[in-house]
């Protein structure tokens, strides 16, 4: 009798000893590759660059150190309001300007130093662009010797500037090209579809906005993330949470199978038909080879057209392995109100509708009072 392997508790011991290891939340070793590639061409392309504008010779340094610090958060932590267009140039140039204020009025180097990096905090945190690189470039200002003291108050200017607006043009267009979100926008939270008062379906439950600044005011830390992303990243915890604890119910489980749809090329007429016999609000379309292309509802079928092919909106798929759950968000955004199921080749298997994930939702409630209580 072959007796059960016991679950594992703790890292195992290549976990424990790998080489890589993510120090930030999200962080890969695909992320981190990128960011050397990245870093690579952006610090390379800035130097050479700037010679071409300025030339070369000791009188100007091509590229001044704190631009590695900056390239570490542009390419490595793209997201983080430290690595935003503005905290890059703002920070640097803001900061370079303080420490050859400092280096001006006060003579002892070593005070002078204390003094334009405090002024360079200071200065940040009110213009709205903190960025940690920016203290080194204060300290460059005030230790950088008879270069940035020959160039005076040209120094925050040329090169601190000028490196890091080549930096972040060239970080901007690196990743667009490697498609990631720079500058990082945080995406609006969702608006009532309905054009009433009444805040989203979704965010009528669970946490607030207010829990989180009072999570924040009661922890009293920084954290280095938008706030509107933690938002985010506590609603997509909470939806994980949930498919988690219901992970065996499937969306082949729940979906209906016998799925009423039309052809591309089908009339107006005939597909209003359907919707209204069958008291349903989507109906997929399909090509000629029966796969999906779409769906349609009567709102779509309003406007008047030869043949619905020029109705047909974007359909939300899913796979019949994928978590029934998994479907909430889409559901409940206000304006989907069907989710078709479909294998590999896009053909569709089945559908799952409000009322189907509704009635799943409502079968994992507790069942008797006991139960109730106990869960409260």
């Amino acid at each position: 009798m072959q007796h059960p392997v016991p679950p594992k508790v703790g890292p195992s011991r290549f976990q424990r000893f790998r080489l890589f290891s993510p120090i930030l939340a999200g962080a890969t070793l695909r992320e981190r590759l990128i960011a050397c590639l990245g870093a690579l061409l952006a610090i390379g392309l800035t130097g050479i660059i700037s010679g071409y504008l300025f030339g070369q010779g000791p009188h100007l340094p091509l590229i001044v150190a704190p631009m590695g610090a900056s390239a570490v958060l542009l390419f490595a932590v793209p997201a983080s309001p430290l690595a935003q267009p503005w905290s890059i140039i703002g920070g640097n140039t803001i900061s370079a300007m303080m420490g050859i204020i400092a280096s001006y009025f006060i003579r002892d180097p070593i005070i002078a130093t204390g003094v334009g990096v405090s002024l360079a905090i200071g200065a940040m945190s009110f213009t709205r662009c903190l960025h940690p690189p920016g203290g080194a470039a204060a300290l460059t200002a005030v230790l950088g010797g008879p270069v940035v003291a020959g160039w005076g108050f040209l120094f925050p200017f040329v090169p601190v500037a000028l490196n890091s607006c080549i930096l972040v043009g060239l970080g901007f267009l690196f990743h667009k090209l490697s498609r990631r979100n720079y500058p990082h926008v945080v995406p609006k939270p969702a608006e009532n579809t309905h054009q009433t008062v009444d805040l989203p379906s979704a965010a009528r439950v669970g946490f607030r906005e207010e829990d989180v600044d009072a999570a924040l005011e009661a922890l009293d830390e920084t954290f280095d993330i938008d706030r509107a992303d933690l938002s985010r990243l506590l609603q997509q915890v909470e939806l994980q949470a949930v498919i988690r604890s219901n992970a065996k119910i499937r969306c082949a489980d729940i979906m209906s199978r016998d799925v009423i749809a039309v052809g591309e090329v089908s009339e107006p007429e005939a597909a209003r038909h359907l919707l209204l016999k069958h008291n349903i609000r989507t109906l997929p379309v399909k090509d000629p080879e029966g796969r999906l292309i779409g769906t349609v509802g009567l709102r779509e079928l309003s406007t008047s057209t030869d043949t619905i092919s020029g109705a047909i909106s974007r359909p939300a798929v899913a796979r019949p392995s994928d978590a029934a759950l998994s479907l909430l968000p889409v559901l409940t955004d206000g304006r989907t109100h069907a989710v078709i199921i479909v294998d590999d080749d896009y053909r569709i298997l089945g559908l799952i509708s409000q009322t189907d994930l509704l009635s799943a939702v409502a079968r994992l409630l507790p069942s008797d009072s006991a139960e109730i209580a106990a869960v409260a």
